[in-house]
């Protein structure tokens, strides 16, 4: 029996005096003493509560009550966490330090310590692994359970939160939020909706009840644009989406009505993935300065190319989706996308080219703060050495010699020359062929 469908019925093994343990087939075991039980599907998201904000306030009594700010410290960065305090302030993630400063101006500015977070959040992971073999990190401070038939274990599921948050609580100081559903979707929508140090339970059968009043922004998913599009359609809640049909939803939010009817009749058929790869891979940079040139621009395009064929060729990946990231002056951000019938790319120069022609559509022509690059739609790496030229053969091998030297002495160590206007493989006339 496949793990995760949802019409699927899971087996759970009980060992008396033993910790439940799932599983997602029939499994050979010997059981003395034991039970079959068939069980409901429950998920839990965990989400630590200004994560990185509370970890300096716990380090620093001093910081205890006072607005604290976790981001970069020049003018030109943006806030990555803000304690509740400075959150009263209008302070939020991803808002410009400049900003940060302007509204709160008596709060303490701290530079992330990234390597001191990620060890904490290993700690809570394996908390987390006393209570489910099936974890889906989403994030340093966030991440899916799935415990169907832990309940077992406990007088009501709603115990089993409790016990979660009771023990980061104890072993690392810093609260969380929790929520349970019937679904992710459920189960993280839960967990925002008492922050900070909350727990809801969203039961079977109380799924539309309690979306019905919830605002559209609330519906995994719905950004900005599109919340201003439905609300412009005359649909304020997520009541109002279930009230209507896919067909209806789909006249104004494309082809994610159908995915927004379904997520508003609490529906989601995603699974926990406890083995997560990549979905993609990518790399963005803010500037000290606006980017005004052409010139300029082309040559941080390169930089973020040789950056994200770097990471692909380490982990063994290509990708069949580029995407260029956008963001002005005026924070506004666009994204430009474009998706190859072959088999993916990988290399520099198909980046650097593709970056190239997806900046020239559309641009506003204004100052750029902001540059990303991503690769998406990944698999493995598959190129036929039968293919390869002689000269393709020793550029592969130059590029490996480069990877090598610039993790030992950094990125600046070596570089390329000048990349040609048309690549070998084609790609670029592939990509002038396609539009």
């Amino acid at each position: 029996m496949q793990r995760g469908r949802m019409h699927s019925v899971r087996l759970f093994i009980v060992v008396k005096g033993t910790r439940i343990r799932a599983c997602s087939r029939v499994e050979r075991a010997e059981l003395t003493e034991g039970r079959l039980y068939m069980g409901k599907r429950w998920i839990m998201h965990v989400d630590m509560d200004a994560f990185y904000a509370s970890v300096e306030q716990r380090d620093n009594s001093a910081l205890r009550g006072r607005p604290v700010i976790v981001g970069g410290i020049s003018e030109r960065g943006v806030v990555a966490t803000a304690s509740y305090e400075a959150r009263q302030y209008g302070v939020h993630s991803a808002l410009s330090i400049k900003k940060a400063r302007r509204l709160c101006p008596d709060g303490v500015f701290l530079r992330p310590r990234i390597a001191y977070y990620k060890n904490i959040s290993l700690q809570i992971r394996r908390i987390f692994a006393n209570y489910s073999p099936y974890i889906e990190p989403l994030s340093l401070d966030e991440a899916f359970l799935d415990i169907s038939g832990m309940e077992l274990q406990y007088s009501d599921v709603r115990e089993i939160g409790k016990a979660v948050k009771a023990e980061i609580k104890e072993k690392t100081g810093l609260t969380a939020s929790a929520g349970i559903g019937p679904n992710k979707f459920l189960a993280k929508l839960a967990s925002d909706l008492e922050k900070p140090d909350g727990f809801v339970l969203i039961p079977y059968g109380k799924e539309r009840e309690i979306l019905a009043p919830l605002p559209i922004r609330k519906l995994w998913g719905v950004g900005k644009v599109t919340e201003n599009k439905l609300i412009a359609a005359g649909y304020k809640t997520i009541g109002d989406i279930a009230a209507a049909s896919p067909e209806m939803l789909q006249a104004v939010a494309g082809n994610q009505g159908r995915h927004l009817f379904q997520l508003a009749h609490g529906k989601d058929t995603r699974t926990v993935e406890s083995e997560r790869r990549s979905k993609s891979v990518g790399s963005e940079h803010t500037y000290e300065h606006d980017l005004r040139q052409r010139e300029e621009i082309d040559g941080q395009l390169r930089i973020l190319a040789a950056e994200v064929a770097r990471r692909l060729r380490r982990q063994g990946l290509m990708g069949r989706t580029i995407t260029l990231k956008i963001r002005y002056t005026d924070f506004e951000t666009i994204t430009r996308s474009y998706t190859f019938d072959s088999a993916g790319v990988y290399s520099e120069k198909q980046l650097y080219f593709s970056a190239q022609k997806l900046y020239a559509k559309n641009t506003l022509g204004a100052a750029v703060r902001l540059l990303g690059l991503t690769v998406s739609q990944l698999h493995s790496l598959a190129v036929q050495e039968n293919l390869f030229s002689e000269d393709d053969v020793i550029k592969e091998t130059v590029t490996t010699v480069i990877d090598k030297i610039q993790r030992r002495f950094g990125t600046q160590a070596i570089m390329k020359g000048p990349l040609q206007a048309v690549s070998d493989d084609g790609f670029k006339e592939d990509f002038d062929k396609k539009e």
